[in-house]
């Protein structure tokens, strides 16, 4: 069992920056791949970004790239996702995620980020 706490999140500009993060608890954090996915009202989950065990490999939706940089602290047992040029569609409740195999198993409550025009 991993539970996951998301922070970060707030009210910002468009053009804005914020940096989410997500602390997770269990010893075997650095053995995980971290997810990040966010949820608009109305819209079904979507993923945003993913990274390795070691933090050297990472995914990205077309959406955020460029834009979004997710990277994590194993010795910290937290990951991060830094977000940057904010676009009002970038308005959503963010949610980290452990993946185990597959599927992403645990989740957190999620952080809403809102995006001002």
């Amino acid at each position: 069992q991993v539970q996951l706490v998301e922070s970060g999140g707030g009210l910002v500009q468009a053009g804005g920056s914020l940096r989410l993060s997500c602390a997770a608890s269990g010893r075997t954090f650095s053995s995980y791949i971290m997810g990040w996915f966010r949820q608009a009202p109305g819209k079904e989950r979507e993923f945003v970004t993913r990274i390795s065990r070691n933090g050297g490999s990472t995914a990205y939706a077309d959406s955020v790239k460029g834009r979004f940089t997710i990277s994590r602290d194993n010795a910290k047992n937290t990951v991060y996702l830094q977000m940057h040029s904010l676009k009002p569609e970038d308005t959503a409740v963010y949610y980290c995620a452990v993946r185990v195999g597959d599927t992403y198993e645990y989740w957190g409550q999620g952080t809403q980020v809102t995006v001002s025009s």
